[in-house]
């Protein structure tokens, strides 16, 4: 690819490979490489886009004398699923250890390893609470079934703030940690 040519996104990668994946089952490792390479992307880069696939258990490889093939996975969307769930059940325990930590820990910290820290946390709790709507939606769009985690996410929340603002370098905290939510939380509408 020429440094002209715009570079692809990875879900652009990832579905112009699933994509010849799909229409063509039956070719092999080199012959699915032949398709991609160099008309849409470099070897190495086709060689990482297809290793994350087969991490994320998007695809699988079948191997049939020395030949690799690739299939797309079956019942992706419920392996999907179980793998949110599990991911998302994980964090929010972690989460709950990590706050209840944070009160005794919080104050040795220097002011930068605070604002790092901090930052971490509520991005954590905010993906983690959008992976239980993530949930939500998948299981059920018309109930709340993680009501509870929800709650406890709005609790975590509102503990790292209260440690935050109790914290002796709270004046320089709060804004630089503001101010890194406004990258998270969206924008004033231009309406």
């Amino acid at each position: 690819m020429s440094q002209s040519e715009p570079t692809l996104m990875t879900y652009e990668r990832e579905r112009i490979i699933l994509e010849h994946i799909k229409e063509n089952p039956q070719l092999h490792h080199n012959a699915l490489l032949k398709l991609v390479v160099p008309k849409f992307m470099a070897k190495t880069t086709f060689e990482k886009t297809r290793d994350s696939l087969i991490e994320k258990e998007v695809i699988f490889v079948n191997s049939e004398k020395n030949m690799k093939f690739y299939h797309i996975t079956e019942n992706y969307a419920h392996k999907a699923a179980q793998h949110i769930e599990q991911t998302t059940n994980n964090s929010f325990h972690d989460l709950k250890m990590q706050i209840k930590r944070l009160e005794t820990d919080f104050p040795h910290k220097d002011i930068d390893e605070k604002i790092h820290i901090s930052n971490l946390l509520l991005k954590q709790l905010l993906q983690t609470d959008n992976g239980f709507t993530i949930l939500d939606s998948i299981k059920n769009p018309k109930k709340t079934l993680y009501r509870d985690e929800h709650l406890t996410i709005q609790q975590l929340i509102y503990q790292v703030y209260e440690i935050i603002q109790h914290d002796k370098d709270s004046e320089l905290l709060l804004p630089t940690i503001t101010s890194f939510l406004g990258v998270i939380v969206p924008k004033k509408s231009t309406r």
